[in-house]
């Protein structure tokens, strides 16, 4: 994710525990699933960044033709890979790799999924001028994010969160989420709010030209 030495050390630590904090923050992963595998489903190629420890991986693999999946943190990719194992799913990839540095050529991804990852990278423009620089024109990029700043209680918990040391760059809510994928040059067509201890901000758009 191109986050420092720091993140990083966080993500390698806490890979094994990510599962379970969804027993406090994963209300809202059903609906994110669902609508993150309708929207790629039928795409030939797709790329996956900050896959972590594959729930989504897997929800979306059986949808489309070709997925690669990535993630910067070795421990993530481990669990990845074994998740996408022990599934059975043979059509997909699990690689390290950071957001900044994605080493597939130009306009390669009838889609691009970043789920829960934008408020985490440090340097945002240029996390989605990489992420832009690998779908095609014409293709989606769907980049669901946890809301930190969509409600008060939401607001409240991110600045626990903050305190134990988990890494956070912004804390959007699903309009400034949906501003900044517009700058970015992407059409947004969905946004919606998923309800939650912290909301997830589902947003997809096209990349209608190349800047």
């Amino acid at each position: 994710m191109g986050g420092g030495d720091r993140d990083r050390e966080f993500w390698e630590k806490h890979a094994a525990n990510y599962d379970r904090s969804l027993k406090l923050f994963g209300r809202p992963f059903p609906r994110m699933l669902s609508l993150v595998s309708q929207s790629v489903s039928g795409a030939a190629n797709v790329l996956e960044v900050a896959a972590g420890t594959g729930l989504v991986t897997t929800a979306m693999a059986p949808r489309v033709g070709h997925l690669v999946a990535t993630d910067y943190a070795e421990a993530m990719v481990g669990a990845l890979r074994k998740r996408v194992g022990e599934a059975g799913l043979t059509n997909v990839e699990c690689e390290q790799g950071d957001i900044y540095a994605l080493a597939y050529p130009l306009g390669s991804f009838d889609a691009v999924v970043a789920c829960n990852v934008l408020h985490l990278v440090p340097d945002l423009p240029k996390a989605l001028q990489a992420l832009c620089r690998v779908v095609s024109v014409g293709g989606k990029l769907i980049a669901p994010s946890f809301c930190h700043n969509e409600t008060r209680t939401s607001r409240l918990v991110s600045r626990a969160l903050a305190v134990i040391g988990q890494p956070m760059h912004r804390r959007f809510t699903t309009a400034s989420l949906r501003e900044v994928l517009e700058q970015a040059g992407i059409h947004v067509g969905f946004a919606e709010t998923i309800p939650g201890l912290i909301p997830i901000g589902y947003v997809e758009g096209v990349l209608e030209t190349r800047r």
